[in-house]
């Protein structure tokens, strides 16, 4: 079916110009009559030709978009409408349904893509416009509506709004969006104006073109009203304001109470509404002077619609249905569905509703996975399925407040949530994600939603109940409590989030992996709540025996421990392995990227200052008792500046260069990030960001910058190579680090054999999370890992007078020698926090008796 039918036309587009001289449109400093409005739509509907057509329009707030729009409804060309700032959206529609004609609004002009002279498909004649449910982009269910359905609507609006030429609307809301549509189309029947913009009511350049042009309403959803209370519009002098009209989305009674009194105070209306794309826009109305009485409901049916409410099985409350002629012909999935006609004569809402007291209708909630937040309608289960394509297994759910997703497995959520916002163009603010070791589920195996809305429930209340005593979740706090030092633990902290390190994530790991039966990825990123042991699960006898005989243990942690027998057995001569010193810079820059970066920039300035601090002070300590013993070291030594203040030649006074060059960095790394704007680049790219520092590093890698600063900014490269590793999360990040330490690495050192251990140890970081330890040697592992700074320190003086006797028995002096110290720095820095928490205790009632 290809042919124009007149009758089809809707009239508030085809009779444009009845309206004569009239002022139209207000846009860009200019105004445009009916009459001229009517001859640039009369002028691209003879360009589009007199063969229907289908049509696809990626609009924005402006003339040229206004002109296509009504030109396509004139012409009779059934229209794809689309937002102008979603190309994604619009590639995919288009391959989708294949349109004819694609038309796109930049820079003042309308560019008409001609994809064929003719029409490929078969378009049914009261087919006007296709629309995606409530301004929602990401799949090709489109909602038909007809001229009838464009007509009947605009009227009834018209009708309760009581929109006269005098009207003046400025446009809040994009015209793709059926709620800012049918604001165009109920003021274009009328023969009101649109002052067309497309600024935000936060600018201040929007009030004032509103004051200027006389605009006497605006359209707004309910984030609009949480903008509006930023910008002081209580305050404003908006003389020629007559009313606010508010939908999609359910608006607090509160707000509806404050902002219908603040209407009556200033003499203008607030008109509370509901509707769907499937009912063209409006489908009920609050009257004005009910809104402070009954602020929770949505009103009674618009002119010529008519409501009922039908039982839902199992449930309190039955489901809104309405009925009327702005009720869409049925939705469309495929080009096919073009041609079919009315498959739909009533709306079954999905709401579940009463009438109340008064004779008017109240939303007590949905029956179906779908929530609308601000205005635009969002399907859970395309969530859940964009998730999926990036390879993520999610869980969703959410009301008009916001979004509330579980993915699964160690994830970065700020990412994830910030591409989800942008894909399905909500306010970052509106998607709350949360990373959990598996989906919770019912014991039939399907997602427990409720658990997942609970994970945002829990984040508000951080207490919610108290675990019974002896519990996987008490254990969980008790061993964090012991690695920590710390006593406030919710059960929605996380081991990052209560200020874990390197240095207590060892500990802690190896506990933890006791307690549970295994070591959860991501565990140190996970609620405490969320750490719970694995089910039992069918036995598996060559599984079994694995088990019993290894453990998984962290690859850093492994890296450290065996680093530094390392380094201590090549120092005293019991074997000859280099590299491993700088291995564990490169772990070093790991660590930082896990445990460092989490946070505000202040609360990632406090951890970062205290990490350096449990590496400063017990260097400072024990390098001051080697002053004192020995004629080895310099002041210089004590506060950690021989590598920069020291001589150059090579001396004991270089004995501690790698603690130095730890602090170092460290320092120059909490610096740069306590920059703002740095910062702020730092959360946005974590992957492009630590590859920026190695890039400056290779400066000095490949002596292109001579720093003059010996051992310290050479190593740097390492530092930063092994952050991009922490924040490598996918496959071709992961190929691109391994792929920089291949070309990085060989050449650094003039030794062959200590460039492949460097090599090593980085792919090692990159690629495997955990590494096999005999069980057995799993708690010997975490002791070195943890102490393995300390026995860097110390055995420098206890080796020298026990390796004349025996090798073997100065490395193995060395390494309990550094144990015992790091277990005396633990109890002095526990006996620290008890001190201070009794002095808070203490305070406490004196502050009470001053105040």
């Amino acid at each position: 079916m290809t042919t124009q039918l007149d009758h089809a036309r809707a009239p508030f587009a085809a009779g444009l110009a009845g309206h004569g001289d009239s002022p139209a449109i207000h846009a860009g400093g200019r105004t445009l009559t009916y009459r001229d409005l009517a001859a640039r739509v009369d002028d691209l509907a003879g360009r589009l030709g007199t063969e229907r057509r289908l049509v696809a329009l990626a609009a924005s707030n402006d003339v040229e978009s206004l002109v296509a729009y009504l030109a396509a409804l004139a012409g009779g060309h059934p229209l794809i409408l689309l937002p102008e700032d979603k190309p994604a959206a619009l590639a995919a529609l288009v391959a989708a349904y294949d349109p004819d004609v694609v038309l796109q609004a930049a820079n003042g002009e309308l560019r008409l893509d001609e994809r064929r002279p003719g029409t490929r498909h078969e378009l049914h004649p009261d087919l006007a416009l296709l629309l995606s449910t409530s301004g929602s982009t990401g799949s090709p269910k489109l909602v038909r509506l007809s001229h009838a359905n464009l007509q009947a609507n605009a009227e009834s609006i018209a009708t309760y709004l009581g929109i006269t030429s005098e009207d003046r609307a400025a446009t809040t809301l994009p015209m793709s969006y059926c709620y800012g549509l049918s604001v165009i189309n109920s003021h274009l029947l009328r023969g009101a104006s649109l002052v067309l913009t497309g600024l935000s009511v936060v600018d201040p350049c929007f009030w004032e073109l509103f004051r200027r042009q006389g605009a006497t309403s605006f359209a707004a959803v309910p984030y609009t009203f949480e903008l509006l209370e930023r910008v002081g519009f209580a305050d404003m002098e908006l003389p020629a304001l007559r009313y606010v009209t508010q939908a999609g989305g359910r608006l607090d009674p509160d707000r509806v109470r404050h902002y219908a009194d603040l209407g009556q105070r200033r003499g203008c209306d607030l008109f509370v509404m509901y509707g769907q794309t499937e009912a063209t826009a409006r489908m009920a109305y609050l009257p004005p002077d009910l809104a402070t009485a009954h602020p929770g409901a949505i009103g009674v049916p618009v002119p010529g619609g008519t409501f009922r409410i039908d039982p839902v099985e199992g449930l309190a409350h039955g489901e809104l249905v309405y009925s009327g002629p702005n009720v869409m012909l049925g939705y469309a999935e495929t080009p096919s569905d073009l041609a079919r006609g009315r498959t739909v004569n009533e709306l079954r809402t999905g709401d579940l509703a009463r009438m109340n007291d008064a004779g008017l209708y109240e939303l007590l909630g949905r029956r179906s996975r779908f929530v609308k937040i601000v205005g635009l309608r969002v399907d859970l289960g395309q969530v859940e399925r964009l998730l999926s394509d990036m390879g993520v297994t999610a869980a969703s759910t959410g009301t008009d407040r916001g979004l509330v997703v579980a993915v699964e497995g160690q994830q970065d959520t700020h990412l994830l949530a910030k591409v989800l916002a942008q894909g399905l163009g909500l306010p970052r603010a509106a998607v709350d994600l949360h990373a959990v070791d598996e989906l919770p589920r019912m014991a039939t195996g399907k997602i427990d939603y409720p658990a997942v809305a609970a994970l945002a429930a829990a984040d508000d209340s951080r207490d919610l109940h108290e675990p019974s005593p002896g519990s996987a979740l008490d254990s969980v706090r008790r061993i964090f409590e012991d690695a920590l030092e710390r006593t406030d633990i919710a059960e929605t902290d996380t081991f990052v989030s209560l200020g874990g390190d390197s240095l207590s994530f060892v500990a802690a790991s190896v506990r933890l992996e006791q307690l549970l039966g295994h070591l959860p990825p991501g565990w140190h990123v996970t609620a405490v709540r969320d750490l719970e042991p694995r089910p039992q699960a069918v036995p598996n006898p060559k599984r079994g025996i694995r088990k019993r005989l290894l453990a998984p243990v962290d690859t850093s942690i492994v890296l450290r421990a065996v680093g530094i027998i390392f380094i201590v057995s090549t120092h005293i001569g019991l074997f000859e392995w280099q590299g491993m010193a700088h291995v564990l810079i490169a772990a070093a820059g790991f660590n930082f990227a896990r445990f460092q970066l989490t946070g505000g920039r202040v609360a990632r300035l406090r951890r970062q200052l205290t990490s350096v601090a449990r590496i400063v002070v017990p260097s400072m300590v024990f390098i001051g008792f080697a002053f004192l013993v020995t004629d080895r070291y310099s002041l210089l030594n004590i506060v950690l500046l021989n590598a920069i203040l020291g001589p150059e030649q090579v001396t004991t006074q270089w004995h501690f260069w790698f603690i130095e060059v730890i602090v170092y960095i460290l320092l120059a790394m909490t610096a740069l990030l306590a920059v703002p704007w740095l910062h702020r680049g730092e959360r946005r790219f974590p992957f492009l960001y630590p590859l920026a520092l190695f890039g400056a590093g290779l400066l000095t890698r490949f002596e292109l910058v001579d720093p003059d600063v010996p051992h310290t900014v050479p190593a740097f490269w390492l530092f930063a190579l092994g952050w991009a590793v922490a924040r490598a999360r996918n496959l071709p990040q992961r190929c691109l680090v391994s792929a920089l330490a291949l070309l990085t690495v060989p050449g650094f050192f003039e030794n062959p054999n200590r460039d492949l251990t460097v090599i090593t140890g980085i792919l090692l970081l990159t690629w495997l999370p955990a590494l096999p330890v005999p069980r057995a040697l799993s708690r010997l592992t975490a002791l070195l890992a943890s102490a393995s700074m300390h026995i860097y320190l110390v055995h420098w003086l206890v080796y020298p007078p026990l390796a004349e006797l025996n090798i073997p028995l100065a490395v193995g002096a060395s390494l309990a020698a550094g144990i015992a110290y790091w277990a005396a720095c633990n109890k002095a820095t526990a006996a620290v926090h008890r001190y201070r928490a009794r002095y808070r205790v203490r305070r406490r009632p004196a502050a009470a008796a001053e105040r």
